[in-house]
């Protein structure tokens, strides 16, 4: 796990990592970051989210990253939130995604695959558009930004969240216990990214601590057990469940089996 092994699971690991920039009290369990995570609300707040966006997909894919100069349709769609990660010192963007729930209708994955039965009839939030700034403190960002997407999650109601991750990405994402939504694990072409192909892949979020204190995952710290008062998800929104066209079905085998085993 060493893309994300940097964060550990206690604040004093995280202090070091950034240096001494982070305080923190480990009595109270309270860290604080040395930059905050909001909703985007302002033309500016979407200006910073869609500049550090633009910027990280420029490093990678380049040609796609053309496509993201501007702020998105999606991105003013009721049922999505843009997260803003902003440096405290200056104000300046390090990291930003954006979460769309299935609220007024399917996912963008959506669009290019259709999701096995155990996820039909589910509430989904699809977390997309993850781009941070270079350097250390990118990593932390990133880490700090996948928390206030599970937070955004449970406080929504959400029962899974859906990624879709190209190599090595997905690697990253297979470290904090996702799995793949299609059990060959292959790839596929997708339209919301450029045709580039993706895996697609899922995370269950009720069991989503239980599987983290099974594995002893080095970030269990601090996604589960450390405060950050820098993270704001903003108010509940409570999604409504896109009508399926199928009946809501059992989870496939290997996830009960997977239940009972974290329950026993």
């Amino acid at each position: 796990m060493e893309q994300f092994e940097a964060v550990a699971a206690t604040p004093s690991r995280t202090s070091r990592m950034l240096a001494g920039a982070v305080a923190h009290d480990q009595e109270q369990g309270v860290e604080r970051l040395p930059f905050t995570i909001k909703r985007v609300h302002s033309d500016e707040d979407m200006r910073k989210a869609v500049q550090i966006r633009h910027a990280a997909y420029a490093r990678h894919i380049p040609e796609f990253a053309q496509t993201l100069i501007e702020p998105e349709h999606s991105d003013y769609e009721d049922d999505c939130v843009v997260l803003l990660a902003e440096s405290k010192l200056d104000g300046s963007p390090l990291g930003s995604l954006r979460i769309q729930t299935n609220l007024h209708r399917a996912l963008s994955v959506e669009d290019s695959v259709e999701l096995p039965a155990y996820l039909q009839g589910r509430r989904l939030a699809e977390v997309t558009r993850l781009g941070i700034g270079e350097g250390r403190i990118g990593r932390v960002v990133k880490v700090a930004l996948i928390k206030a997407s599970f937070e955004y999650c449970e406080a929504n109601n959400i029962e899974y969240a859906v990624v879709t991750g190209r190599a090595p990405i997905d690697r990253q994402y297979e470290q904090l216990l996702f799995s793949d939504v299609f059990e060959d694990k292959a790839p596929v072409p997708l339209s919301h990214v450029g045709n580039i192909p993706h895996r697609v892949m899922q995370f269950e979020i009720a069991t989503g601590e239980q599987r983290w204190t099974a594995a002893a995952h080095p970030l269990l710290g601090f996604f589960r057990h450390i405060k950050h008062p820098d993270i704001d998800i903003g108010a509940k929104r409570a999604p409504r469940v896109q009508r399926s066209r199928l009946a809501r079905p059992m989870a496939p085998p290997s996830v009960v089996r997977a239940r009972e085993l974290l329950l026993a």
